[in-house]
């Protein structure tokens, strides 16, 4: 069975494509040759990955899936949550995003934060959501060079080092996309296997 992945993100692709059984082929949009920017407009992540989903689906005709994923920080309200991806502006420089966040939380003592994925999946014409969730905190400084986006100021719970210094391996294993994306396969799995 084939699914595409609303995504062009190569990081996203590998660990989704580790997860998901063999049995299920996961295409990418430029495997479908979609080479639109498909806005995210919504203020909520399950919006978001559903804007992308139907836009697929509309336009392409596939069965497909896409997510949106959000940083949340306690004592930021959430923030920057459903904008995490350009927090600090539009070019969504991952470090630009990272600095103005340890700025803002320079004098806070309450660092805790969670990591929340919304996957949403289109399938024979059923909408459905799947999340996943890591909570943890926000260290005072970057450590590590593994991974994208926040991974060097995220330590989950449970761990003394960063997304970025554990690996991708143990990561993909434990994160909020890997927590979504099993849900997802389990799904999958029941209803085709």
């Amino acid at each position: 069975m084939t699914l595409v992945f609303a995504t062009n993100n190569l990081h996203k692709l590998e660990e989704v494509r580790k997860i998901v059984r063999k049995d299920f082929h996961i295409l990418s949009l430029s495997d479908i040759h979609c080479q639109e920017e498909i806005s995210e407009t919504a203020n909520t992540l399950e919006g978001n990955a559903l804007i992308k989903a139907r836009y697929i689906k509309e336009h392409y005709g596939y069965d497909c899936f896409a997510d949106d994923t959000g940083l949340e920080v306690e004592a930021l309200n959430n923030a920057p949550g459903v904008y995490s991806a350009r927090y600090a502006g539009e070019e969504r420089s991952a470090e630009a995003n990272m600095k103005k966040l340890l700025a803002e939380l320079k004098d806070e003592k309450n660092r805790n934060a969670r990591f929340r994925t919304v996957i949403a999946l289109i399938l024979n014409g059923k909408e459905l959501l799947f999340e996943g969730i890591v909570k943890g905190k926000i260290t005072e400084e970057k450590k590590g060079t593994s991974g994208f986006g926040y991974d060097p100021i995220f330590v989950p719970e449970g761990y003394t080092v960063t997304f970025a210094e554990m690996g991708n391996d143990i990561k993909n294993t434990i994160s909020h996309r890997a927590e979504a994306v099993k849900k997802l396969d389990e799904y999958l799995t029941g209803k085709f296997l």
